[in-house]
């Protein structure tokens, strides 16, 4: 069957805080000019904001310039931070940093404690209030390009494929959507931007991206637990001085409480499992005082671009952009991102309807790179670029250096470190200590299986498999013969499993994908990056309420 097709002046691929702001601003931006815009936002989950999972403190400052009066029209941002509160952990106890000696970056007066996916969906019902075309369940598959090379649009996946990828009995093609600008969206390791990334050379002369994998719960917890707008931020134990991570808890309300765990995905040791880690970080005794007595609600992970202005790549290219964590504009240091991606996609979106209107189309956004050069999002960004650089030299000395980068030289250091892609880190299994992680308690530690029950995930078995091995030898010659199957532990949800015959031989890689929640920590930390993440059927993967 032939695709059919809608065309579009702009074409939005993600409904996160980027894209949703780009296509906001459209449509701001025709109204004031009296123009017709097309707009068109696709969002691979079943809903606006199922799919967004983050801590998360919010700097409204750009939420501020797109929608002013945000507070009268109902955003759900509720909570103002009221007390910061940063921690060393050691094994038994802990140490509070004094807040006069904290860098700003680090300090949220002002800030809200917010669910970020309910921010998401009542940005969606803003976007669609002033028209913009909003559609969940359609995953953008496949970049369309015109005869001059130039991005054309996307292509949605098909639905109704079987296991080997022929059409079912209820096959139904994708959607061939053309538009004169393509806006990317898709949040942190997009699988379209990675494609362009390559096609583009988008990333020739900056450095390699680097990741962190972040894991969060959300509890309601009993009265007495709860300290509302309490932000906590942890460093040092369980992780050790070597490996870049730290946790959060976050006093939302209702007594409700978001905790999590950041573990940089540059580690070394590849017995090393975050999601163990993150499950011994709440049986810390200044973690569980906020927990005991409570009761888990959700659980998701998703991975987090860090490597901070050096790191990003070129963010236009012949017919459209990457926005938002597509291109890696997240704030490490300030441990938010939200803001950044508001404004990326307004300033792409100003970049595009300028071009319209003036008659362009499928040409450089280079409008758009120079105008965010001149804002005051690249000015935060700069200041706080050699923050991940930094951490990797380990938690101590890392703290003093960017302490003195930030209190002392103001963020304007003459230097600018470098970034390690995250894959080629890890050192064999042979040469690093092993792990013994503690069995999971069911009160405050628990385990993958029932954790994944928590995501609400969900992916129809008979579809070919999302997560693609470039080479099937290489997960046992190599990843299980070298670095003992570190796929096993990376992955937050048991997606991975090596399983033998019943002598304990023939070892083979199970992939689990029905498992999957969408993270691409696998995409990024395979050693060997033999394993490639694709949207499954558009509509599946985790339901987050809120998160």
């Amino acid at each position: 069957m032939e695709r059919e097709s809608m065309e579009f002046d702009v074409l939005i691929v993600g409904a996160g805080p980027a894209g949703l702001a780009a296509a906001i601003r459209l449509k701001q931006r025709a109204g004031e000019a009296g123009r017709e815009l097309s707009v068109c936002v696709i969002e691979k989950a079943a809903e606006v904001g199922a799919h967004i999972l983050s801590g998360a403190v919010m700097d409204p400052r750009a939420l501020d310039e797109l929608i002013p009066d945000w507070k009268a029209q109902g955003a759900p941002l509720d909570t103002p931070v009221s007390e910061d509160r940063v921690l060393f952990l050691n094994p038994t106890g802990g140490r509070r940093i004094p807040n006069a000696l904290l860098p700003t970056c680090f300090l949220n007066h002002g800030n809200y404690i917010v669910r970020l996916g309910h921010v998401v969906k009542w940005l969606g019902e803003q976007a669609e209030a002033l028209g913009v075309e909003v559609y969940p369940g359609f995953a953008g598959a496949e970049i369309l390009y015109d005869a001059s090379g130039a991005v054309a649009g996307v292509a949605t996946g098909d639905m109704g494929l079987t296991r080997d990828g022929e059409p079912g009995p209820n096959h139904q093609p994708g959607m061939a959507l053309l538009a004169k600008y393509t806006l990317f969206a898709e949040g942190c390791r997009g699988h379209l931007g990675k494609q362009l990334e390559a096609r583009f050379d988008l990333r020739q002369g900056v450095d390699p991206q680097t990741y962190g994998i972040g894991l969060k719960e959300l509890w309601e917890v009993p009265a007495e637990c709860y300290r509302p707008g309490l932000v906590v931020h942890t460093a040092g134990w369980p992780l050790p001085a070597d490996t870049y991570g730290g946790g959060f808890v976050y006093h939302l309300a209702d007594t409700l409480v978001a905790v999590g765990y950041v573990v940089g995905l540059n580690y070394s040791n590849p017995h090393l499992s975050p999601f163990e880690e993150f499950q011994r970080y709440k049986t810390h005794p200044e973690i569980r005082q906020y927990l005991e007595g409570g009761k888990r609600l959700a659980y998701g992970a998703r991975a987090i671009a860090a490597g901070g202005l050096q790191s990003q790549p070129k963010l236009v290219f012949p017919g459209g952009a990457l926005i938002g964590d597509d291109a890696g504009f997240l704030n490490a240091a300030r441990i938010k991102g939200s803001h950044a991606a508001i404004k990326s996609g307004m300033l792409a979106a100003e970049a595009a309807f300028d071009a319209l209107a003036a008659g362009r189309g499928g040409d450089e956004l280079n409008e758009f790179p120079a105008a965010f050069r001149a804002s005051w999002l690249h000015e935060e960004l700069h200041r706080t670029r050699n923050f991940k650089p930094y951490m990797k030299r380990g938690l101590w000395l890392g703290s003093v250096l960017f302490g003195i980068d930030q209190q002392l030289l103001r963020g304007k250091a003459p230097w600018t470190l470098h970034n390690r892609a995250d894959h080629d880190t890890l050192k064999p299994a042979a040469e690093c200590p092993p792990i013994d992680y503690p069995k999971p308690d069911g009160v405050l530690s628990f385990d993958r299986l029932s954790s994944v029950f928590l995501s609400n995930t969900h992916h129809e078995e008979d579809q070919p498999c999302h997560l693609r091995l470039k080479d099937a030898a290489v997960p046992i010659a190599v990843n299980l013969a070298k670095y003992d199957a570190p796929e096993q532990r990376y992955c937050p949800a048991g997606v991975y499993e090596i399983v033998r015959d019943e002598t304990g031989q023939n070892p083979r890689l199970q992939i689990n994908a029905q498992n999957c929640v969408h993270c691409k920590t696998c995409d990024i930390k395979d050693p060997t990056q033999n394993i490639d993440w694709v949207v499954p059927q558009g509509g599946e993967g985790p339901i987050y309420a809120g998160m």
